[in-house]
C-alpha cells in the first residue's frame, strides 16, 4: 500500500504524537539526489508525513507535484501535497488536486500562497482562480475524500489587522472543512500557545501543529524569518551569536535552542512538531534524539 493511503487526521486522531517533514523541490539532479538522501535518512524515523513545497507563486507545480507521487509510491511515507492559489486558475488548481489522486495522496495543504514579491506584499488572485484558502479548502474538499491541512500563524499572517481576526480566519477554514493546521516558523512557545487559546476561544477544535526552523545558520535563519514575517526574539539571537566565527558551535547552540522549544511545545500539549528541513536530516534527526518526550513521538 503506498504511503498515501492513510490520512493525517487518521493518524493524529490515533493519539500519537506528530512529527513531519517539510521539504522544498530540488532545481536539478544534484539537489534531487541531495533530497532523496535527506528523505531516506528521514523515513527510518517514521514520521507521520513528509511534505513537498511549492515555489514562489507556484513556480514549481509540476516539479513538486512529481515529487510527492514519487513519495507516495517509493516510500513508506505519507506524502502530504502543497497546493496554492497564487497564479492558478480553478481549472488548474482541479487538474493538480485530480494529479494528486490519481497518485494515491490524499493529503492536502491548501494555502493562499504567497505573492512572489513576499507575504506583506499585495495579493491579486488569478482573474479565474480563488482569493483565499477557504475556498481552496471548500474545493477540495468536493472534490473527493481528502484530508485538508492550512496554514497558521503564531504572530498572526503579515497582513492581518490582528492577531485576534488572523485566529478567526484560522476557524473559518476549520469550519469550511480543514482537519488540521501547520504553524510557520516561531521562536517563542507562548506565541504557539496563544494561537491555541484564541482558536479554542472561537468554539473551533482543530490540531494545530507547530513548524520549526533549526537554527543551524544564523543569517540563514534571519532571511527566513523575515520573509516570513516572524520575529527572531533578540535573546535567541543574542544565544546564538556570541559563536559567530565558530560554524559548528553556533550550529550546535541552535540546535540546542530548537530542541528546549520542541520539549517546551510537547509538555504544554502540543499534537506534534513539524520540521522546515530546508533539505537536509541532519539538524532534524539531532533534535529527534535530543527530545526528553521522544517516546511519545509516532
Amino acid at each position: 500500500m503506498p504511503g498515501g493511503a492513510e490520512t493525517i487526521r487518521d493518524l493524529i486522531a490515533g493519539g500519537e504524537r506528530s512529527f513531519s517533514f517539510e521539504f522544498f523541490p530540488p532545481k536539478d539532479e544534484d539537489s534531487e539526489r541531495l533530497l532523496w538522501k535527506a528523505l531516506r535518512e528521514l523515513e527510518a524515523l517514521h514520521p507521520t508525513f513528509v511534505s513537498v513545497t511549492y515555489g514562489a507563486g507556484g513556480s514549481t507545480r509540476d516539479r513538486t507535484v512529481r515529487v510527492t507521487e514519487k513519495i507516495a509510491h517509493d516510500t513508506s511515507m505519507t506524502p502530504l501535497g502543497h497546493l496554492t492559489c497564487v497564479g492558478h486558475s480553478r481549472d488548474t488548481l482541479r487538474s493538480v488536486i485530480g494529479a494528486y489522486a490519481d497518485a494515491g495522496v490524499r493529503n492536502v495543504l491548501a494555502l493562499r500562497g504567497d505573492p512572489p514579491e513576499g507575504p506583506s506584499a499585495p495579493y491579486v488572485a488569478h482573474p479565474q482562480g480563488l482569493r483565499y484558502a477557504l475556498e481552496l479548502v471548500e474545493m477540495t474538499k468536493s472534490l473527493g475524500d481528502f484530508c485538508v491541512g492550512v496554514a497558521a500563524f503564531p504572530e498572526a499572517h503579515p497582513s492581518a489587522a490582528s492577531r485576534e481576526k488572523d485566529a478567526r480566519v484560522l476557524a473559518d477554514k476549520a469550519r469550511a472543512g480543514a482537519d488540521f493546521a501547520i504553524t510557520q516558523l516561531f521562536f517563542r512557545p507562548s506565541d504557539y500557545f496563544a494561537l491555541v487559546d484564541r482558536v479554542a476561544a472561537l468554539g473551533v477544535e482543530i490540531p494545530i501543529i507547530p513548524g520549526i526552523m533549526p537554527i543551524t545558520n544564523l543569517a540563514q535563519v534571519k532571511r527566513m524569518a523575515e520573509l516570513s514575517g516572524a520575529d527572531l526574539p533578540h535573546d535567541v539571537v543574542a544565544r546564538v551569536a556570541r559563536f559567530e566565527g565558530d560554524a559548528a558551535a553556533v550550529r550546535a547552540e541552535g540546535i540546542a535552542v530548537a530542541t528546549e522549544l520542541c520539549d517546551d511545545l510537547l509538555a504544554g500539549g502540543a499534537p506534534g512538531l513539524h520540521f522546515y528541513t530546508l533539505n537536509r536530516s541532519r539538524a532534524t534527526r539531532e533534535i529527534y534524539a535530543g527530545l526528553r518526550v521522544t517516546s511519545a513521538l509516532g
